[in-house]
């Protein structure tokens, strides 16, 4: 079985991130976007961070400008607006694509892991998120409506297994 910690994806500064160093860590995979409807959702994950970081989650951003060019930044601008607007501390990375053939290794992996409704593995919008298991296994996968705040009790149950 594949583990998300088999996978390496790029910081924001392009410095490559071997995921393995999250082994042990209950993590937040979220496909982000800065111009979007859902974008206050930043508030929300950086919430959900603050409140469980020291019990081992962890949030990891992954823009993607697949979806009506929401995220048209730079990787620079994409930091700079999460933390100026949102007060982010949790990882970015650099800008991904999260369906179609550029997809990137890790959410190919997610997306098989965790199917969308009727088995669809497709992402359909910014703020997909899926929660991860300290073993690196995929939990469950989040529709983009669904408030950081409504994971909260999945992640205390991850974060005590």
């Amino acid at each position: 079985m594949t583990s998300i910690h088999d996978f390496q994806a790029e910081a924001l500064d392009g410095t490559p991130i071997d995921l393995a160093q999250y082994q042990g860590k209950v993590l937040l995979v979220v496909n982000t976007a800065s111009a979007c409807g859902f974008t206050p959702q930043y508030q929300g994950l950086e919430a959900l961070y603050r409140e469980f970081r020291g019990q081992g989650l962890v949030v990891l951003g992954f823009p993607c400008n697949q979806f009506r060019q929401q995220e048209p930044g730079s990787n620079a601008e994409i930091g700079a607006f999460c933390e100026k607007n949102f007060g982010v501390t949790f990882p970015l990375f650099a800008r991904i694509d999260v369906n179609g053939a550029h997809t990137h290794p890790l959410f190919a992996q997610l997306k098989q892991a965790a199917p969308g409704i009727f088995g669809t593995q497709s992402i359909k919008w910014n703020f997909t998120k899926f929660l991860v298991r300290k073993d690196g296994s995929v939990f469950r996968r989040y529709a983009t409506a669904s408030k950081p705040a409504s994971l909260a009790a999945d992640i205390r149950q991850l974060l005590q297994e």
